[in-house]
């Protein structure tokens, strides 16, 4: 009887061993897929921008995003990953994975390079460090994505780098420390809960776009001498247009990462998915509110405007408008949110316009506006529910979502405006005013998007 309870007792211990070899994989196998759908982002932002340019300055609008995404990569690594795990609770230490405290985790990964073995190569025990690393990246990568298609056409290479650099892998990770963490003291102290990152990562880049916006001024041409604005149209709408849609494929990765998955190494219920605070989600009610807020978002775009370009802006709109709150919402209230999201959308980037300001492509009002347009409203539809996981914690409410709108707001547009008035002073943020009107492609891009040559059809015969 005891052998038979012996070997009952190892079959036992076998199954849950290999239940948790299956969750382990299907956790490292998920965050992996949620790379290269991100990366659609990238692509899509590289069309979209393009697009938006006029033919003179194509590639070196291209430019700009390809380094974009290859800085954030590395200089995350090595200080971006840091600050997530190292400053929650304000400028102190956190718990990290494994017992050990966030600022050791990421010291062993980022610095110490005898102890990263343990996370890093082909026999590590951890399997989630380097795919959750790589959403992170991604994420940072979109953040500086999205300043880009702000400052097209006449802003410095080198400069814009920097920037990047600053937004990517430290304005935004700062706000993700506080506002995208279990413990970060937004959360803890003011029940803040932004679940698919419409305040911490689209309305960071927003208005640290808007605060580079400012110094950097605007494109030659784009108002005349009593203030009126003239349309400073891209050469391509249509890929343009493809491009946003690209960047709305890639969101379904966007928003994967922003779930915990079973058998990961922060995993708060076992076999069941969870948000990043460790409250409850099911990627089913994401698909809903997904499709739902893409939908509402182009309705209410068509509704205003009938431009295509305002429509797939729409799409986006809606996304970001719901993001906060996508673990929440009913598809009813995800539609209705993004439907309000897609009208107001043109009315506020033309405001922004009146007063001086040239987005090329109405990203600070995409990203920046609708993203605390949507941490505003969970505060509204999602008064009441529990901002983290645990017994006796913070509930999200009107003001804490205000709270962490402002702050948002702040690590957004203050770094932005700073660093890019110092760059400014260096003369390192603007082309100069001759090569900005050549174009940008021919003084500093060694290569020509279109042939040489290409002229307009001939007239037809009389």
């Amino acid at each position: 009887m005891e052998e038979q309870i012996a070997e009952l007792t190892a079959q036992v211990a076998a199954l849950q061993g290999g239940s948790a070899t299956t969750n382990t994989m299907f956790a490292e196998v998920f965050y992996y897929l949620t790379i290269p759908l991100m990366i659609i982002i990238h692509a899509g932002f590289l069309a979209y921008e393009m697009g938006s340019s006029r033919m003179k300055n194509v590639l070196s609008s291209g430019v700009k995003n390809i380094l974009a995404f290859a800085f954030m990569i590395p200089t995350f690594y090595f200080f971006g990953w840091w600050i997530y795990w190292a400053l929650p609770t304000g400028f102190t230490g956190s718990p990290g994975p494994a017992g050990i405290s966030g600022a050791e985790y990421a010291n062993a990964i980022a610095w110490g390079w005898g102890d990263s073995a343990q996370y890093m190569g082909p026999n590590i025990a951890d399997n989630a460090s380097g795919v959750f690393f790589g959403a992170f990246a991604l994420f940072a990568a979109t953040t500086a994505s999205i300043m880009s298609g702000a400052v097209i056409e006449r802003i410095q290479t080198v400069g814009f780098v920097i920037l990047a650099i600053v937004l990517g892998s430290f304005a935004w990770v700062v706000a993700a420390a506080w506002g995208w963490h279990a413990d970060g003291w937004l959360v803890t102290k003011f029940g803040v809960h932004d679940f698919g990152a419409a305040g911490l990562v689209h309305a960071v880049a927003g208005f640290f776009a808007l605060g580079v916006l400012i110094n950097l001024g605007p494109r030659i041409g784009k108002f005349n001498a009593d203030g009126s604005a003239n349309h400073i149209a891209g050469h391509n709408m249509p890929l343009t247009v493809v491009g946003l849609m690209l960047i709305i494929v890639g969101f379904w990765g966007f928003l994967m990462a922003c779930v915990i998955v079973p058998g990961e190494a922060w995993s708060w219920f076992g076999d069941k998915f969870s948000t990043i605070y460790g409250t409850p989600i099911t990627l089913s009610a994401l698909s809903f509110n997904i499709l739902m807020a893409v939908a509402g978002g182009i309705i209410g775009a068509w509704i205003w405007t009938k431009d295509p370009f305002w429509m797939m802006s729409g799409a986006l709109a809606g996304i970001i408008s719901t993001a906060s709150g996508l673990d929440i919402y009913f598809p009813a209230l995800a539609f209705i949110i993004a439907f309000s999201a897609g009208v107001i959308l043109a009315p506020c980037a033309a405001w922004l316009e009146k007063r001086g300001i040239d987005d090329a492509v109405g990203a600070v009002t995409v990203h920046g506006t609708i993203g605390l347009y949507g941490v505003i409203l969970l505060g509204v539809f999602g008064s009441g529910f529990p901002a983290l996981q645990g017994e006796g914690v913070a509930t999200i409410n009107l003001f804490g979502q205000i709270v962490g709108a402002i702050v948002f707001f702040l690590l957004g547009f203050v770094p932005g405006y700073v660093v890019s008035l110092i760059l400014n002073g260096l003369g390192m943020l603007r082309v100069p005013e001759g090569a900005e009107i050549a174009g940008m492609d021919t003084v500093k891009v060694p290569a020509q998007g279109y042939p040489e040559g290409i002229s307009a059809s001939p007239a037809p015969a009389e």
